[in-house]
């Protein structure tokens, strides 16, 4: 069928993956930092463009006749009438709208009435609360917005040359808090109620559908948010849970249907292939392992993890709750972390190693319980993040998940599946594809962990932990019992 690119724009970088079609091996590849403050909290849209010319560089796209487009999420890219930029853009990460996103909750009626209208309840980094922090902050600005899109929208628009026709997908719909996930509609009331006026938003797109076509030839996919071209990049389907170990963690898994939550704990995506991507978040992860390695004076993960393995199973008797930052699974935001079950046999430095990570496994298992509560299958899980190399890790978290386990090899998994959605809608333009099944590439180098034998003990680790979070925090997970 010929070759198709994925472009992956983060928020640090662009890369490129050129790949066969058909089978979805990559030919080759390009990279290119945004030449931006690692930390900046608002962007020139230009630079990301400066970026992806690039990382282009060189040929790097002789011959391709298809690119899909992956971007960072909840970025709010505002346009007036004219289509220029009212303001810098503002990113994910920009914490800003924090009392917006609580105004909103409040004007709306509360958590619940969000949960129901889009599947979500405000967050500081969605576009609806920025919305709401322009309107608060920036008055003037605010009234000159006209168009709003995300940073996915903007890029394709701008690949097909900023033609009057502007487009997303269900999958960076879903996070901007003014689209419903499970009725596929827009809220323009909650648009109005967050900005003060209605304004034009990207029509949403199919899973195979294209944004258009280029001068060139060269076809233009939906595109979609990072977070679900990973997942479509590794190819995880129904059944399948994906958990990310960065500073803070997450769990999201394959679904059928969106999930109204009022508690907030689950935020209901869509993804890139028609079905859903609920999500639970961690705030704690991997720096509750940094945290202890530097307690107890070792160079880094590894020799933390080393050390952890000089222990067994249930760290003898030590539990570490990981809630350093607060927690958001379960919503604890003012707490700290806890280290229980000390005793003179348990004070040695690797029972504290080994506590740090089945701490932030229990945790993150507790996560994926929430999922698992509302009725969603989980019978594998891939684990991402450079933590989920490390052998305690590897050791401890399928017996404590209660599922088979699959680290991916390292790879840029959000490119490459911005790169098979080109193919999808390749195929489906050149009628050798259905819209309704995705090219059927080879699933990511892996190495895959059993529970096993070890199942009953990581089940007993399961409760020695949630018998010490429920003693200390009693109504973690039930407020109102």
């Amino acid at each position: 069928m010929g070759i198709v690119a994925g472009l992956d724009s983060s928020s640090a970088f662009t890369r490129i993956v050129v790949c066969d079609a058909d089978t979805g091996a990559v030919l080759r590849q390009g990279y290119a930092p945004h030449p931006v403050e690692a930390k900046a909290t608002e962007i020139d849209p230009q630079a990301w463009l400066l970026s992806l010319g690039e990382a282009a560089t060189g040929g790097l796209l002789e011959g391709v006749q298809a690119i899909g487009v992956s971007a960072q999420q909840h970025g709010l890219v505002a346009l007036d009438r004219q289509g220029n930029l009212v303001r810098p853009a503002l990113l994910g990460n920009d914490k800003r709208a924090q009392v917006a996103a609580a105004d909103l909750i409040d004007a709306l009626g509360g958590r619940q009435a969000w949960a129901e209208a889009v599947g979500s309840v405000p967050q500081a980094a969605q576009p609806v609360a920025k919305l709401r922090w322009m309107a608060r902050s920036e008055p003037e600005l605010a009234q000159r917005v006209a168009l709003v899109m995300q940073p996915h929208d903007w890029l394709v628009w701008q690949l097909l040359g900023r033609p009057a026709r502007r487009t997303t997908d269900r999958g960076g719909a879903s996070g901007t808090g003014y689209w419903s996930a499970g009725s596929g509609s827009y809220r323009p009331d909650l648009v109005e109620l967050a900005l003060g006026h209605q304004c034009a938003l990207p029509e949403v797109l199919g899973p195979a559908e294209a944004a258009g076509t280029t001068p060139e030839g060269l076809l233009i996919s939906a595109g979609t948010g990072e977070t679900m071209a990973a997942a479509f990049g590794l190819g995880v389907g129904a059944g399948d849970a994906v958990v990310s170990l960065g500073a803070s963690g997450s769990v999201m898994a394959v679904h059928h249907e969106a999930l109204a939550d009022p508690s907030g704990m689950i935020t209901s995506f869509a993804d890139a292939t028609g079905m859903h991507l609920p999500v639970v978040h961690t705030l704690n992860a991997v720096r509750a392992l940094r945290g202890t390695a530097e307690l107890l004076g070792l160079e880094g993960l590894d020799e933390l993890s080393a050390q952890a393995l000089k222990s067994t199973p249930g760290s003898s008797g030590l539990v570490l709750l990981p809630y350093l930052e607060g927690e958001r699974t379960p919503q604890l935001p003012h707490t700290a972390g806890t280290l229980s079950g000390l005793r003179r046999e348990s004070m040695k430095p690797e029972h504290l190693a080994r506590a740090a990570f089945e701490g932030m496994l229990c945790s993150l298992a507790d996560a994926m319980d929430v999922l698992r509560g509302r009725g969603v299958d989980v019978r594998r899980v891939f684990l991402l993040g450079a933590a989920a190399g490390l052998p305690a890790v590897q050791a401890a978290a399928p017996a404590i998940f209660g599922a088979q386990v699959v680290v991916p090899q390292p790879a840029d998994y959000a490119a490459v599946g911005a790169a098979r959605q080109a193919a999808w809608s390749l195929g489906v333009s050149q009628g050798t594809l259905s819209p309704a099944a995705p090219p059927a590439w080879q699933g990511a180098a892996a190495q895959v962990f059993e529970p096993g034998e070890d199942l009953a003990v990581g089940q007993a680790v399961r409760q020695q932990y949630g018998a010490t979070r429920d003693q200390i925090h009693p109504r973690a997970f039930n407020p109102t019992s």
